[in-house]
């Protein structure tokens, strides 16, 4: 029996919750997955899992064992990952989780120069802004804007783009313009942002000055999805705070107009997420430090626009 095989289907079979998707996620036909663990126990000499027909259940020993063995197999991917040097590319497949926009309009385009660094890596893209079980679905890392709040999730800042508040010319001509951000929460509608996580429309903020204003929205319609919310906006839903890159080709096409230009808005930080449990191999470190570097050259370009614009 191959233990280290053996340690990480056990591992994988307790997080995930089942060996169905143990097998799915590590791509083994099922009756591996159930031997090896088989045979893990029988070299230990104890049960490490209770079956039965509708789940699998740790036991005491098992959990003791959970804990040391995921140790272990950390220290040993630390270890595979220092010895990579100029000679050794990283390889192997990296699962990452994105909104769309930032996947269409950010990640994507850009995706050949991360190739061409490093052509040894697969990138598997999740595409959506919903809540994902990191270890069921054998996630690595995810890109998320705004400050995580999941205690169970390590985050690294990557970096923040700027935000500005918009509308579209038909929402002008029909409700005029907001001369102050407290009208959004009054007389004037926004598009809701529906953040999945906390299962509530989020709050606007803006700032001029020493003086800070939030606003909850007043809205007809909200969304999840950053794409629908710019097009919320352009088809005269209401105003939205986006970030800047976002909506560059929606603002000279003339689909949207900046509204409240004296109020600044914060800008959206974002973060690279991944599970406690699962070690940052060096395919994923080497995906998360370019994404980093793409995020802060988009930073150097918009405030190189702020710059023209100014002048």
């Amino acid at each position: 029996m191959d233990q280290l095989s053996a340690m990480r289907v056990f591992v994988r079979v307790v997080e995930t919750g089942n060996f169905t998707r143990a097998a799915a996620t590590l791509n083994m036909p099922k009756t591996t997955v159930t031997n090896l663990v088989q045979s893990l126990e029988g070299r230990l000499r104890t049960t490490l899992l209770n079956r039965t027909t509708r789940r699998v259940m740790v036991t005491t020993d098992g959990a003791l064992y959970y804990e040391r063995a995921v140790q272990i197999l950390s220290e040993l991917d630390e270890l595979d990952g220092s010895m990579s040097n100029s000679q050794t590319q990283p390889s192997g497949r990296v699962r990452v989780e994105m909104a769309g926009a930032f996947a269409d309009l950010l990640v994507i385009p850009s995706l050949c120069d991360f190739y061409q660094r490093y052509p040894q890596i697969k990138l598997d893209i999740g595409v959506g802004d919903r809540l994902v079980d990191y270890i069921a679905e054998n996630v690595d890392c995810a890109l998320r804007a705004g400050t995580p709040t999941d205690q169970s999730l390590i985050a690294r800042k990557v970096g923040e783009i700027g935000m500005q508040a918009y509308a579209g010319p038909l929402y002008i001509r029909n409700q005029g313009v907001p001369e102050h951000p407290r009208d959004l929460g009054a007389d004037h509608f926004s598009v809701g942002y529906l953040n999945a996580n906390a299962g509530r429309v989020m709050t606007m903020e803006f700032t001029r000055g020493e003086e800070t204003v939030e606003i909850t929205p007043n809205y007809i319609v909200s969304v999840n999805d950053a794409r629908s919310y710019v097009n919320a906006a352009i088809s005269g839903m209401g105003i939205v705070q986006s970030p800047r890159f976002m909506v560059r080709e929606a603002v000279e096409k003339g689909d949207l107009v900046q509204v409240l230009p004296d109020w600044n808005c914060e800008p959206l930080p974002l973060y690279i997420v991944y599970p406690q449990t699962r070690h940052l191999s060096n395919k994923v470190r080497v995906f998360v430090d370019w994404l980093a570097k793409l995020v802060q050259s988009l930073k150097v370009e918009e405030n190189r626009e702020q710059i023209r614009k100014a002048s």
